[in-house]
């Protein structure tokens, strides 16, 4: 998401002098990956410090990438999704936010395919679209700058709804759940109440953060989609409180939403809900995660076990570390090779060309994505079969 808060006094006392070395060291920093340079700013320079000062408490197992798609920094790629087409075909799509459209790669060998829209806000073009999630034939967009959903039928691309603008005020992420005769939607809304002096973002107050993630009921109707506000949720105590939120994921049968909780200078969490939107009174990763808390999807196996799969967004590199479905107990972390400061993850979890038992699909550095064989991430944790 790459949000700005006002540090607390506390991590100014623990950070401020590495802070002031590695602004001065890193002016030359580029990011790791496929050999393309980019250039860091501040925040990003902020990032790597409070990432070097903390312990590193869980060694991740490195696995192999399968590929990477081709790297283009213009793009500013933030979240993937993937659908399978009638033919057996994986089409791995992401969201451009600089560049104002969607990028379709092959899913099975991250070729670029083609590209979708363009900067608007008429149907079929975006405006810093950000999250995307994929259910049957349909690709649900949020778009931060035009504060809605679109969506799209594939493999067309033709819109065939839009919904949210008059309530999302700054929405970033996504999940669906689908329910008879249609979805329930859930979508995330970080909006700020301005800047101060040095153009951090203010966050509201705890009492006007319950409106943190909104609810949509979303159906065919007639020829078309129908779409209604079913409500808004977000707990407004210390500890439950979302105050910087984008990714988040749902588990309907064992009623748990899993929301990240980004807000650094706070937490590095994934705070646990359940699906009405109510805090349970319990957070998990704060003692793994050494980064940023990012994507988050979960891994179904046919006797109700499972693994949510969730991201540390570290700016040299990416762990995703595994939580047992239902307990979350944590059961180990992985790295690729080169991914890293991932923003969104997506699961193919299906068979597919090259990967008969799924595959990860994770965004690499804002520009572009690699793919792991679940196969590989299985095999490194010692995970037992995992049936469909």
């Amino acid at each position: 998401m790459n949000y700005r808060t006002i540090p607390s006094a506390g991590w100014r006392a623990l950070a401020i002098g590495g802070l002031a070395l590695a602004l001065a060291g890193c002016g030359g920093a580029t990011a790791p990956g496929a050999g393309n340079a980019t250039v860091e700013g501040a925040e990003d320079r902020a990032d790597r410090v409070r990432e070097a000062v903390r312990a590193d408490v869980a060694e991740a197992v490195t696995v192999p990438e399968a590929f990477a798609t081709p790297m283009t920094p213009d793009d500013n790629i933030d979240s993937v999704a993937s659908w399978t087409a009638p033919d057996g075909q994986v089409l791995l799509l992401a969201t451009a936010k600089s560049t104002h459209r969607l990028v379709v790669y092959d899913g099975a060998t991250g070729a670029l395919v083609r590209h979708v829209g363009g900067r608007g806000a008429g149907a079929g073009q975006f405006d810093r679209p950000n999250g995307i999630a994929v259910a049957d034939d349909l690709a649900f967009v949020v778009e931060r700058d035009n504060r809605r959903v679109q969506v799209l039928r594939l493999p067309s691309m033709q819109t065939v709804a839009e919904f949210g603008a008059d309530v999302l005020k700054l929405p970033y992420g996504l999940w669906i759940n689908e329910v008879d005769g249609g979805y329930e939607i859930y979508v995330t809304d970080a909006w700020m109440t301005g800047e101060d002096a040095q153009g951090e973002d203010i966050l509201p107050p705890l009492d006007q953060l319950d409106r943190r993630v909104h609810r949509f009921a979303f159906a065919p109707q007639g020829n078309g989609f129908a779409a209604r506000h079913v409500g808004a949720f977000g707990d407004t105590s210390p500890d439950g409180a979302l105050r910087v939120v984008e990714s988040l994921w749902g588990d309907p049968a064992n009623d748990q939403l899993l929301i990240a909780e980004e807000d650094e200078t706070y937490a590095n969490e994934f705070k646990v809900y359940d699906l009405a939107g109510k805090y349970s009174g319990r957070t998990i990763g704060a003692e793994f995660l050494q980064a940023q808390a990012e994507g988050i999807v979960l891994k179904t196996c046919a006797d109700g076990s499972g693994w949510w799969i969730t991201t540390e967004q570290g700016k040299g590199r990416t762990s995703f570390h595994l939580f047992e479905r239902g307990s979350l107990d944590h059961v180990g972390a992985v790295a690729g090779p080169t991914v890293a400061n991932t923003d969104g993850i997506w699961l193919h979890d299906a068979p597919a060309t090259g990967f008969p038992d799924g595959v990860l699909y994770a965004v690499h550095d804002d520009q572009g994505a690699v793919a792991i064989d679940w196969r590989e991430i299985a095999s490194a944790l010692e995970l037992p079969a995992c049936a469909r």
